[in-house]
């Protein structure tokens, strides 16, 4: 027998759907948990990813600067983290705090930024670009004694510039922005900078020297993340079923064969139909109590009709 239609309320609170919650919050449940799980590995592989890629990084053969970027050109991704080896003459009048730069777990802090006349000091041409070089970090706000005079050779790697930031008020900034650096030191400058990673000769100022950069989106492995974002997907997938079928309990269920409130196929509920016959055309026998005598049963129409008979052959 079909259920009747209901409100959404009272289908949800009915036993077998409290029931079905229960188990399904526990599916999701558990998918949560390996979701989590998932995520955690991708946070542990990505992390085991990254020092790798930072040996290799630090392990590489440096490659002259001219091969990689030259001025005017962009840097690209691939760039990002490149070896070089430059040549060519500090400019110490020219040295910027970039504020605001944690390093090792210490957020005040800033970045020693000194441009590079790229090409040495006998040979070089008016209107030569500039090239930004990190330094270090240091932790206070102490003047920082200036770099050797004469030519330097600067290994280290490649990194974008930044955006605009704040102006540049007494040698201090917030960003290695090329745009700004233009108006500030009055020369054409490359549009990446350099992360140094060791100089000759070396530099007199205690700078603590930085890490290679890293290019976004790394630290996550994506194959684990991927499994999270599955795991994740089932458990909603289980309570939007749960929902499915509290809508369809509000709805009403239809009449399922063999329910033992359904009626037999017959006007009788037994299948016999309610006039006597037999289900197949072929009329039965007379109830008891019938008016009409059956067509089969004797009467007295026999004798008349052989009476009949007799008298026709007479005449």
């Amino acid at each position: 027998m079909a259920d009747a239609p209901t409100s959404l309320w009272r289908a949800a609170v009915r036993p077998r759907m409290l029931g079905l919650l229960v188990l399904l919050l526990a599916a999701a449940a558990v998918c949560g948990r390996l979701g989590a799980w998932q995520l955690e590995r991708a946070e542990v592989r990505g992390h085991a990813a990254e020092e790798r890629r930072a040996e290799q990084i630090a392990a590489a053969e440096p490659v002259p600067l001219d091969e990689v970027l030259r001025p005017g050109e962009s840097v690209t991704g691939e760039m990002v983290a490149r070896k070089v080896v430059v040549t060519g003459t500090w400019e110490p009048e020219g040295t910027l705090l970039v504020e605001g730069r944690a390093h090792d777990g210490v957020t005040e802090g800033a970045l020693v930024l000194t441009p590079l006349r790229v090409g040495g000091a006998g040979d070089v041409a008016a209107g030569d670009a500039l090239l930004p070089v990190v330094r270090g970090w240091t932790p206070g706000a102490e003047p920082v004694p200036d770099p050797p005079a004469g030519p330097v050779t600067v290994v280290g790697w490649l990194q974008g510039g930044e955006e605009a930031g704040a102006a540049v008020v007494d040698g201090r900034t917030d960003a290695i922005s090329p745009a700004q650096l233009v108006h500030t030191w009055g020369s054409p400058v490359y549009t990446g900078y350099l992360v140094v990673q060791s100089l000759d000769p070396a530099d007199p100022a205690d700078l603590e020297l930085l890490d290679p950069p890293t290019r976004a989106g790394t630290g996550l492995n994506v194959q684990n993340l991927a499994y999270a974002a599955q795991w994740w997907i089932f458990g909603l997938f289980a309570v939007g079923l749960w929902w499915r079928l509290v809508r369809d309990e509000a709805a009403g269920r239809p009449p399922v064969p063999g329910d033992e409130d359904d009626e037999g196929p017959g006007p009788g509920g037994d299948g016999t139909p309610v006039d006597g016959a037999a289900g197949d055309g072929t009329p039965g026998a007379r109830l008891p109590g019938d008016d009409a005598p059956a067509d089969d049963a004797p009467g007295d129409d026999a004798p008349a009709t052989a009476d009949a008979g007799r008298v026709a052959r007479a005449r």
